[in-house]
């Protein structure tokens, strides 16, 4: 609440300064510095009512406030944010009449009739919900989330087992390809000797003849 109440002198010091460099253009005079004022302003503005939104949103989630004093503040959130579009508009208007400046910068308030801003941006799925209707919708995605992450852990699961598994195969057949190569080796050193030998018996033998 008392930092609503800042936001709301900084929507009142910024309508004041645009009335004030509207008055130096109209004479003539510079106005730059004053412009530079304004931005700087309004970016504190924005900063604040930020600011406000996660609080509130803090504050309602956790029970710190009941649900109709939520609703109360909300209010005067969506009301702050509307003067502040309604400011920012103005600052960018530089040549508009004075008096439609204040009369549209001084009021305490967004208008009745005027149209939420936050509603525009909302989506269908959220669109009238309350508080508690956004945290069991925000509850079921996230439980929906989580029954995804484990289904999809559980495929990295079976793909490490299959990984794995094929890995020891590898590994056999690896071994069995060893022991095919120890026994041709073998096998080609035997064959070497009995050659060998053959040739010695005949040699032998040709000599005896």
């Amino acid at each position: 609440l008392s930092l609503h109440g800042a936001a709301c002198q900084i929507a009142q010091e910024i309508a004041e300064k645009i009335q004030e460099r509207n008055r130096y253009q109209r004479n003539g005079e510079s106005s730059a510095k004053l412009n530079v004022v304004i931005r700087s302003l309004l970016q504190n503005l924005r900063e604040k009512i930020d600011q406000l939104k996660d609080l509130l949103l803090r504050a309602v989630s956790t029970h710190q406030i009941t649900q109709l004093e939520g609703d109360r503040r909300q209010n005067l959130v969506d009301e702050l944010l509307t003067r502040q579009k309604q400011l920012q508009a103005s600052y960018k208007n530089e040549g508009a009449e004075p008096d439609v400046i204040r009369s549209s910068l001084m009021t305490g308030g967004a208008k009745r009739g005027v149209t939420n801003p936050w509603l525009l941006e909302e989506s269908e799925e959220t669109r009238g919900l309350g508080f508690d209707d956004l945290r069991q919708q925000q509850r079921r995605i996230i439980e929906e989330q989580d029954a995804g992450l484990d289904a999809l852990s559980s495929i990295i699961s079976r793909q490490k087992q299959m990984g794995q598994e094929i890995g020891n195969e590898l590994d056999e057949q690896n071994e069995i390809i060893d022991d095919l190569t120890n026994l041709v080796e073998n096998t080609d050193d035997k064959l070497r000797n009995q050659t060998r030998h053959v040739k010695m018996v005949d040699k032998k033998s040709t000599s005896c003849g």
